[in-house]
């Protein structure tokens, strides 16, 4: 009976040792990588979160800033810029304001210049439209109520778009963000303030 347990002793340590050799032969777990930065978005037009100058508004030039994005994701075949005014319910609906939506960016820019001329297509084969028609829309909140948050939001594609501008920039917009859905590399906010002055 004792040479039996001690049988059973000598395996359980002769399993540990062997276990602890196949532990200590093994390679340390390599570092996971670094998470690549978030997509950026930014202008020197505003500071993010600040007023809008008048230049970029209905009350003044409505030029729409020189925007610039950097830590674009890996395989970005396009982009789409989208700016809203959230404080903008459309027609008592959920529906916010359509201030600019360019859609069809390659995925070789790095931004928009500042002053986007009009017209549906522009030089770099990519599609724009607003409440406004093919053009910039200024921010153009009244001078009685709140600053408006003007939101600028782009995103980056794995795959081209090919979605026809409408007469209805609302349409339009469900139209790009069907086409999108599922597309989504990376997205980027900026905001900027605005009312009109008294």
């Amino acid at each position: 009976m004792l040479s039996r347990r001690h049988s059973i002793r000598a395996l359980i340590v002769l399993g540990a040792i062997s276990f602890s050799s196949v532990a200590s032969s093994a390679e340390p777990a390599k570092p996971a990588p670094p998470a690549r930065p978030p997509l950026t978005l930014t202008t020197t037009a505003f500071a993010d979160g600040s007023q809008i100058p008048l230049k970029y508004t209905q009350t003044g030039e409505q030029v729409s800033p020189a925007l610039t994005w950097t830590n674009v994701p890996e395989g970005t075949q396009s982009f789409v810029l989208h700016m809203r005014d959230p404080d903008v319910a459309r027609n008592k609906t959920t529906e916010d304001q359509v201030h600019w939506l360019v859609w069809g960016i390659p995925g070789t820019a790095t931004g928009l210049p500042e002053g986007v001329p009009k017209g549906e297509k522009l030089a770099d084969g990519s599609q724009q439209i607003s409440a406004s028609g093919a053009v910039y829309r200024g921010p153009g909140a009244p001078a009685t109520g709140p600053l408006h948050h003007y939101t600028f939001e782009l995103f980056a594609l794995d795959t081209k778009i090919d979605v026809a501008p409408g007469a209805d920039a609302w349409e339009t917009r469900t139209k790009v963000y069907q086409a999108i859905n599922g597309h989504i590399l990376g997205k980027a906010v900026y905001v900027g303030l605005f009312r009109r002055p008294q």
